[in-house]
């Protein structure tokens, strides 16, 4: 039998209790000798139960101990007598006075419930942590919920806006496929757009958005695409006092005062 195997049976805080066999003693004694982890584990059951047992102590009443000892001088008179009686026979006998039997089940008893009690506090110790955590995932889900519902109610407003004047920008040869919506402020003269309709953008290249105005383009700024992966919708462009049509390019480098890159969608207002 592994060490493993000896701690796991059950016998050494059987072996601590005291109500193991003669038997049993002695395999325990052995298996101390033979396995270091064994001595270990036992040494830690008995310091458990010496722990155990010194916190819930409890003070008896005085008159415990003259009973006590009343008891003890019955017992040992009646040894006495027992004892001469038996001195007069052919085969002389003792009477052993031994722990009694209901004595040994309710230290068994004792050690199930200080055993019990701490795999129960160990279960509600993860318990309480496993749901600290889902209250900690649930409130993150439900702030950025929040966050996400702040935005669409901002879309919302920029495209039932009275004074909303939607531009479709259609794709061109560049991406025949691309699309992209602008919304005029007509009272302001702001400009939004939603992007969410334009291919991803290459590594180092992103969208910029452009004004013809009087037949030349003007910067309307860069456009974001993508936000922590998800997709960009309405974002606020530059302002525009008047513009004849809006158009998209691909540009390598922010900041240009005239379209480098192709030319991926355009639209007329």
């Amino acid at each position: 039998m592994e060490a493993k195997d000896i701690i796991s049976s059950g016998i050494l805080e059987l072996y601590a209790t005291g109500i193991t066999s003669t038997e049993e003693v002695k395999l325990v004694q052995q298996y101390v000798l033979q396995y270091p982890e064994v001595a270990a584990e036992l040494a830690q059951i008995e310091a458990g139960m010496e722990s155990y047992a010194m916190t819930f102590a409890v003070q008896p009443d005085p008159s415990v101990k003259d009973k006590i000892f009343a008891r003890i001088n019955n017992e040992q008179n009646t040894a006495s007598k027992a004892i001469s009686l038996t001195d007069n026979s052919s085969h002389p006998t003792a009477k052993i006075i031994g722990i009694k039997p209901y004595w040994k089940f309710a230290t068994a008893a004792s050690v199930a419930l200080l055993f019990g009690s701490i795999a129960l506090n160990l279960l509600m110790y993860n318990q309480r942590n496993a749901t600290a955590k889902n209250l900690q995932r649930t409130e993150q889900e439900l702030a950025s919920l929040k966050e996400e519902n702040k935005v669409m109610e901002g879309d919302m407003q920029v495209v039932q806006s009275k004074y909303s004047k939607p531009v479709s920008l259609h794709g061109l040869e560049a991406a025949p496929d691309a699309a992209a919506k602008i919304f005029w402020m007509e009272n302001t003269g702001e400009v939004y757009i939603d992007p969410s309709n334009l291919p991803e953008t290459p590594t180092g290249m992103q969208y910029q958005l452009w004004a013809i105005v009087d037949g030349k383009p003007v910067d309307g700024g860069m456009i974001l695409t993508s936000k922590k992966g998800d997709k960009y919708r309405i974002q606020k462009m530059k302002t525009f006092g008047k513009a004849e049509a809006f158009a998209v390019t691909l540009e390598t480098q922010a900041g240009n005062t005239a379209p480098k890159g192709p030319m991926f969608v355009m639209g007329k207002m």
